[in-house]
């Protein structure tokens, strides 16, 4: 149990460093920014931020949410990002049975493209190639090599499957109905479908039954018309780790109802 706890707590804050990541991925790419150099600065007063200031989660703290060098509030996203990234990790090792699983790294590398992704699509309204085309045949790549390290040729099937089953539906919609869908949530679809295999299907249920709900609230509350765009991506993210945390059980309860 104290090992669970300790693995555990090693794997949340090492999703807390990755969501700091997260958070320079999201303001650079759309800028077109090296992810790189320079070192992390203040979006307001460009001063770079030593690193004391760049604790994830605990800066924003301990500096009252606000920059030390221009005193300008310092966005909620930080911290959101840092401990999303951080409770997923868990997450994602929990269903794994707290095990160091091949599937692990692959799975953490979904969920972090997920979290930057989403985050771009609801503030640019856009799903970045930039970040797309090197992330599907990464995760190709990496649920090859659990296939061979399970010895299971069938993942790899299932994996290819996926993705056609996450982006071929998701790509024609776009060809036939340019302003309803983008080339951008077929490329996302292809990439969940990489890592879910048949659970695509229920990511794409949940995403769409997601979208649907918000869609209709926001029309109800006077916040989006009948024809205003809204990012479909963080829809796609959310059904693909309901897939992933509980695509097998539900499939099991559908089955059982049968």
């Amino acid at each position: 149990m104290l090992g669970k706890i300790y693995y555990g707590a090693v794997v949340f804050l090492f999703g807390l460093v990755v969501g700091s990541f997260d958070n320079v991925a999201i303001y650079r790419i759309p800028e077109g920014k090296s992810l790189w150099a320079p070192r992390s600065f203040c979006p307001h007063c460009k001063a770079t931020i030593a690193w004391y200031d760049n604790i994830p989660l605990l800066s924003y703290f301990l500096l009252q949410r606000r920059c030390r060098s221009c005193g300008e509030p310092i966005s909620a996203r930080y911290p959101l990002v840092e401990f999303l990234s951080g409770a997923l990790f868990l997450s994602v090792f929990a269903k794994l049975g707290f095990a160091w699983r091949a599937e692990l790294l692959p799975y953490l590398f979904m969920v972090t493209v997920l979290i930057i992704v989403s985050a771009i699509d609801l503030r640019e309204q856009v799903i970045p190639n930039r970040v797309m085309y090197p992330s599907i045949p990464l995760g190709l790549a990496a649920m090859g090599v659990v296939a061979l390290v399970r010895g299971d040729a069938g993942l790899f099937l299932r994996s290819l499957a996926g993705l056609a089953i996450g982006g071929v539906p998701l790509a024609l919609l776009a060809l036939c109905v340019p302003k309803g869908m983008g080339m951008g949530d077929a490329k996302l679809a292809a990439f969940t479908g990489v890592f879910l295999g048949y659970q695509q299907l229920t990511a794409f249920f949940f995403a769409f039954l997601l979208g649907s709900l918000v869609g209709i609230g926001l029309i109800v509350a006077g916040k989006k018309g009948r024809r205003s765009r809204i990012p479909f991506g963080p829809f796609l993210a959310c059904g693909a780790l309901v897939a992933l945390f509980f695509g097998s059980n539900l499939w099991r309860l559908y089955r059982s109802l049968l």
